[in-house]
């Protein structure tokens, strides 16, 4: 004689979705709170214009030129002769560099910048302002 387990009950078909839109809710203030942290460029030069820009990698390391002839190395300020080491000392993993020049800033200054990086083995980028995003607003004042 076999044993009858069943309750007699239907089983349960339907569930709630308030527990999944709370989830969802709570991805979604997060992502847009991490997004808000993540901080640009905080040191503010006046970038040449340029026709068209290409966004720069996450992995570069920040060099700025100052239209009075100061060097800052991760918004850290440093001096020509010590550019190398303070590129050596905050480039971790890091295989370019991104050379934000003020429209004032010397050639010279650039390349002491582009030989420092060359000595280390990184590449070198300069970043502008596009033309589009002037016009709108949205570019480094």
């Amino acid at each position: 004689m076999p044993l009858d387990f069943s309750s007699g009950r239907k089983p349960l078909v339907d569930f709630s979705v308030a527990s999944m839109t709370d989830m969802v809710m709570l991805l979604l203030i997060f992502f847009l709170l991490a997004s808000s942290a993540v901080s640009q460029h905080a040191l503010r030069v006046n970038l040449p214009d340029a026709a068209s820009t290409t966004p720069i990698e996450q992995d570069y390391l920040a060099v700025t030129l100052m239209s009075d002839g100061r060097l800052f190395v991760e918004e850290t300020e440093t001096t020509r002769e010590n550019l190398e080491a303070a590129l050596t000392a905050a480039r971790g993993d890091r295989t370019a560099v991104a050379v934000y020049a003020d429209e004032e800033a010397t050639v010279s200054q650039l390349a002491a910048v582009a030989g420092a990086a060359a000595a280390l083995g990184l590449r070198v980028s300069i970043a502008t302002d596009s033309e589009a995003e002037q016009a709108a607003g949205t570019g480094t004042p």
